[in-house]
């Protein structure tokens, strides 16, 4: 795996997880650099996180969202991508989830907040301090099995080769036959490890889903852009459903796809249907609202390809995707480099701006500082447009390999000012 997924948590780690966060963000204060570094102009460059619900309790504490935001703007941040969409569920109240899933966001974050708009908050506490906010489709086309989109659509769900049913499956039938064998890439979430299943990109009905609840955030909040990830794709492994056997028939003179699904022209179709409904996306986007900037961050191309059928230079070259954050989650600084080398970011970064994803830890991967700062410069040296982490909690928390102090003291550094 490229990305590294974070490990589900249970309800204690959670309760432990978020008291941590709320002395982190409570009682610490921020201390000047006392070395000199040369930096970058705010204006010039991204400097982004990612905010996100999963082992994180930033979303959910009262006032967490505010204090947060005021420290990324103490600190120089620009950019925030908030997620809006994870385990089948939104976080936003919308009324296109509440349609298909009965739910009209997330419950958890319902509850702690009483129904208000938490992603209204973010927009506009953010445009308070300066900072672009980009809504993040986090989890793309996975849904978990127990979540109320797939426990009232599993119609929509795409299938692995080995389970080829003859009709649209059921509930139980999916439960039964195919979870324990279903593509283990991403298949966990939650508290309890639940399984993820993924939705079939070239149903209409979840095409339709996907852009209703896009649409929605475009029109009904002051966003700077949308983001989609790694996750807009699906497993090369998939894409035996019933719904896509039938379609590829009807393209190919009755011939049924390859049994190897590595083979190279049921790849490529998989693809460009992929890039069609991201087309048609961007084309729907754009229609209501011209300046929404769309985002993308993905795996590196290869892997993004092979793995999850997302043929994101193709996007690129089409004109679908205007600012790409490459995920370049690596400990090795060899590795690291590697991937900023690619000749398909090259080619790329000729065409529009280019930043990289710096993984700052996890609950089970924690990364020194020392670490973060060497890629930020790396990533500078060779002039990228910016950076983003993944993800604020291990930014600096009570959690982190570092003193919370010493973390924010170097990112005070990294994100000084600089004259005009």
């Amino acid at each position: 795996m490229i990305r590294k997924r974070r490990k589900p948590i249970d309800l204690l780690t959670f309760i432990f997880f978020s008291l941590c966060l709320i002395f982190s963000l409570t009682f610490t204060s921020f201390y000047p650099a006392e070395i000199s570094q040369s930096s970058v102009a705010a204006r010039d460059e991204i400097r982004g996180v990612w905010i996100t619900n999963v082992n994180s309790g930033v979303l959910f504490l009262p006032g967490g969202i505010q204090r947060a935001l005021d420290q990324l703007s103490q600190l120089n941040f620009n950019t925030i991508y908030p997620v809006i969409w994870n385990r089948g569920t939104t976080f936003y109240p919308s009324a296109s989830a509440r349609r298909v899933t009965g739910r009209f966001q997330d419950p958890l974050l319902n509850l702690m907040h009483l129904g208000k708009d938490t992603l209204s908050e973010i927009v506009s506490k953010g445009k308070q301090r300066d900072l672009r906010v980009i809504p993040w489709f986090e989890y793309g086309l996975m849904a978990p099995i127990n979540s109320q989109l797939v426990q009232r659509h599993p119609e929509w769900i795409t299938l692995p080769q080995s389970y080829q049913f003859s009709a649209i499956p059921s509930l139980k039938e999916l439960e039964d036959a195919l979870l324990p064998n279903y593509p283990a890439s991403n298949r966990t979430a939650g508290w309890f490890g639940i399984k993820n299943l993924w939705l079939n990109p070239f149903h209409p009905e979840v095409q339709r889903f996907i852009e209703d609840l896009i649409i929605e955030v475009v029109i009904k909040y002051d966003i700077d852009g949308i983001q989609f990830d790694d996750n807009f794709g699906m497993p090369i492994e998939l894409g035996y459903d019933w719904f896509t056997r039938k379609l590829y028939k009807q393209e190919h003179e009755g011939k049924l796809p390859p049994k190897n699904p590595a083979d190279p022209e049921w790849m490529r179709w998989r693809a460009d249907k992929i890039t069609t409904f991201m087309k048609t996306l961007h084309d729907r986007i754009k229609s209501v609202k011209p300046d929404c900037m769309i985002s993308l961050a993905p795996n590196p191309s290869e892997f993004a390809y092979n793995e999850s059928l997302q043929d994101w230079p193709a996007w690129v070259k089409q004109g679908l995707i205007e600012e790409l954050i490459l995920q370049v989650y690596r400990d090795s600084p060899k590795a690291f480099l590697k991937e900023l080398e690619d000749p398909a970011v090259k080619e790329v970064r000729r065409k529009i701006p280019v930043g990289i994803g710096i993984l700052s830890g996890t609950l089970s991967h924690a990364v020194e500082i020392k670490q973060i700062q060497q890629q930020v410069q790396d990533v500078r040296d060779r002039k990228f447009k910016g950076i983003s982490f993944f993800y604020w909690e291990t930014l600096w928390s009570y959690l982190t390999p570092d003193a919370p102090r010493e973390r924010r003291r170097v990112f005070q550094t990294l994100f000084s000012p600089s004259p005009s």
